[in-house]
This record gives C-alpha cells, sequence and structure tokens, in this order.
C-alpha cells in the first residue's frame, strides 16, 4: 500500500522551471515535403535548448538525465554533451514520477527530461505483423495469430463494448473530437488546425469500427524536454515553478494478455485508486482541476478515463459532450489539441501544455485562473496521473 507520509514529503518538493518543443506543424509540413529537419536527437537536442533556455540554466546545471523513448540514454547524453551522476529512461508520466522522486532522494537536483521522435520521417508502423512493439511488450500482440495486431483495433473493440455498457454514442464521441481541434485552432504549433465539424467528424472515413480517421492520433516526429529540480531552487530561478503537487499509479496486469482490464473492466478499479492517491496526496479534488490533460493515442482514451477519474457520474461521459466541451465549455479538456490535432509526442506534449496553463502562458486557448492541471494515461495496465499547480 501506498505510504502517504512519505508522498506527503513529495508534495511540491520538486517543480518544473524549464519547457521546450519542436515546431510540430512546420516540421510536419517539411517532412511531408520530403525536407526532413533532423532526426530523433536532433528533435531531442532542439527542445533542450528551449527548455535550458526558458529555465535560465545552463547544460553544466543539470547532473540527472531522463530519456524518453525512442532514445538511448548513453546516446542522449553524448548528444547533448552532458555528464550525469543519475540517467534513467522512462515514458513521459513515469519520467515526471521518476525525476521527483530521485530529487527527494537527493541522487540528483536538476534533472533534464528529453524526448524526441522520427516516427514519421522512418516510418514507424503501429499496426500490422511487422508493426513496432509486436512480439515484444504489448498486449494485442498475444492475439497476432487472428489478425489483432494494431492498436486501433484493440480500442475499436474497447470503444463498441464500452459504448454497449454506458451507453456513450458516436456522436457525443466525435464531441470530444471537435473539440480538441477547436483547442488546436486555437494552436499556433500544432499540425492540425483546419476546422472539423461533427457533421465533418461522422462524415470521416471509419477504419475500424466504430474508430474513424478522426479518432486516430497523428503519427509526426518531434521533441520535447522538461527540466525539474527541487523547489527551494526553482525559487531563486527568473522562470515561474509549476509545482508537481500530486502523483498517483495504479497498475491492472492481471489477465493483460486477454485484455480484460481494458474491455471488461476499462481499468476502472485502476482509475479509482490512481485517484484516490493523486487527489489525496495534491490535497485537491475533482471541483479543483481547472484542465485536464489525457494520454489520447485514439478518442476513446477521454471518455473512459474522465469516467475512471470521477469527473462525471459512473458511466455517463456523454453528459460531459452534452454539456459543452472545447474552449468557453463545462472541462477544459486537451487544451493544446492533444494527440489528435496538435502533436503525437506520447504524452510528452501534454506536459509542456499543462505547464504553460499554469504558467498562464496558453495564449488564446488559456484557461482563466487555473491553478491545478491534472495529467491522466492508462496505457498498457499502468494508470497514472500527475497534478501539477501554481506556488502559493
Amino acid at each position: 500500500m501506498p505510504d502517504e507520509k512519505r508522498l506527503d514529503l513529495l508534495r511540491g518538493a520538486t517543480a518544473v522551471v524549464g519547457i521546450g518543443e519542436t515546431s510540430y506543424g512546420r516540421d510536419h509540413a517539411a517532412v511531408r515535403s520530403g525536407h526532413a529537419p533532423t532526426d530523433a536527437y536532433g528533435y531531442a537536442a532542439t527542445a533542450l535548448a528551449q527548455a535550458l533556455a526558458d529555465s535560465g540554466l545552463s547544460k553544466f546545471d543539470i547532473d540527472g538525465l531522463i530519456a524518453g523513448p525512442t532514445l538511448a540514454t548513453e546516446r542522449l547524453g553524448e548528444v547533448l554533451g552532458i555528464e550525469t551522476r543519475w540517467a534513467d529512461q522512462a515514458d513521459a508520466v513515469n519520467a515526471i514520477a521518476k525525476a521527483a522522486m530521485a530529487i527527494q532522494a537527493g541522487l540528483a537536483e536538476c534533472i533534464a527530461l528529453v524526448y524526441g521522435n522520427d516516427q514519421r520521417v522512418v516510418g514507424t508502423r503501429y499496426g500490422g505483423p511487422g508493426a513496432y512493439g509486436a512480439q515484444k511488450h504489448l498486449a494485442y500482440s498475444y492475439f497476432a495469430p487472428w489478425g489483432l495486431t494494431s492498436q486501433g483495433a484493440l480500442y475499436a473493440l474497447m470503444a463498441n463494448a464500452y459504448m454497449a455498457q454506458t451507453g456513450l454514442t458516436e456522436s457525443e464521441l466525435g464531441e470530444f473530437v471537435v473539440a480538441q481541434r477547436r483547442y488546436a485552432q486555437l494552436n499556433p504549433n500544432a499540425v492540425m488546425r483546419r476546422d472539423l465539424t461533427l457533421p465533418d467528424y461522422l462524415a470521416g472515413e471509419t477504419i475500424c469500427d466504430p474508430l474513424r480517421i478522426f479518432d486516430y492520433c497523428l503519427v509526426n516526429d518531434g521533441g520535447v524536454a522538461l527540466i525539474i529540480t527541487t523547489a527551494d531552487r526553482a525559487a531563486t530561478l527568473a522562470t515561474e515553478p509549476v509545482l508537481i503537487q500530486g502523483i498517483g499509479r495504479s497498475d491492472m496486469n492481471r489477465g493483460a494478455t486477454t485484455l480484460g482490464p481494458r474491455l471488461i473492466d476499462f481499468y476502472r478499479p485502476a482509475h479509482r485508486q490512481a485517484a484516490e492517491q493523486v487527489y489525496n496526496m495534491a490535497e485537491v479534488s475533482q471541483s479543483d482541476i481547472d484542465s485536464v490533460q489525457v494520454y489520447d493515442s485514439f478518442s476513446i482514451h477521454v471518455p473512459v478515463a474522465l469516467d475512471g477519474f470521477g469527473f462525471c457520474p459512473p458511466g455517463e461521459p456523454g453528459a460531459l459532450a452534452r454539456e459543452g466541451l472545447g474552449p468557453g465549455g463545462r472541462l477544459a479538456v486537451n487544451t493544446s489539441g492533444g494527440h489528435l490535432s496538435e502533436s503525437y509526442m506520447q504524452g510528452w506534449n501534454h506536459q509542456i501544455e499543462a505547464v504553460k496553463q499554469v504558467r498562464g502562458h496558453a495564449g488564446e486557448r488559456q484557461v482563466p485562473n487555473t491553478r491545478h492541471v491534472q495529467y491522466i494515461s492508462d496505457v498498457a495496465g499502468k494508470t497514472m496521473s500527475i497534478i501539477y499547480g501554481r506556488r502559493n
């Protein structure tokens, strides 16, 4: 069981002091025209340079490094010219948690979290027999002999089951997609800024029923970086620190290769446990959350996560769609456009948006008077959440 007293020591003890990201829309256009600006490590280096400039620190202040897949820690350190006493590799949400824990444990004081991906230009495949991750670690790969070799097929099964159980309609699911596109239209760095209406969504090509093309995330190149340090050191810097106030996690692995946790439980037990931990640690509730960023490789992630974390009555995310989503709506979700419309950075760009919203630096899409932003991820059995907040 989590030790609440020890978790309390982590609350507000670390802060994000620098953020950086590449030009997703511009680089996407360049790649499509056949002129890739750089590779995965180049994108990562560009993002870190921005994060260092944002923080006012230099690379010589960095004594910890976390590389996001698809980068190797050793090669990343070599490219960046960074020698560290502590290094690791992790996906976005685990990188935030690991950095906070490593700093609190005294393993490092100032950690760079760096991610780069050139998935589009190198032709990374996320479906089919030779898909990335097949025969390695993804539960659906066990079903390859029967044709289930793509995440799209997996989430189509999940969407059908969830809709049958809760009554969520295709139009209501579409409202979540359209709302994110409306935010992306206010984001100059988003890949997809063209108008998308609900009729447009419903007329979209069905890829794997009931998921349409607009329910699938983008596949584009880019890089993201964050710098995390102690709250005490953050207070001495010119940039506005964003505190890590809550961390929650709960895994569902029993029956993973049957896909039961996704298709029967929709990760609800893990959602409830992670929610209890993150809200207790941050000393807030759902009503205190001003914006929610949800990992959205597919659109169905969003209503399922909001349902599981208690942002609507159990099994009723359709009520959120009916009450209004998007700019000025009841609940601000994926305010950058998310993976569906801004950029597919495997959860990393959601962290950048969370920090911007807390700082009040999100431009036209800024949610007024933001104090707390929550990130939720439920991928491959791991349900995790981070709550970011302002310094009082």
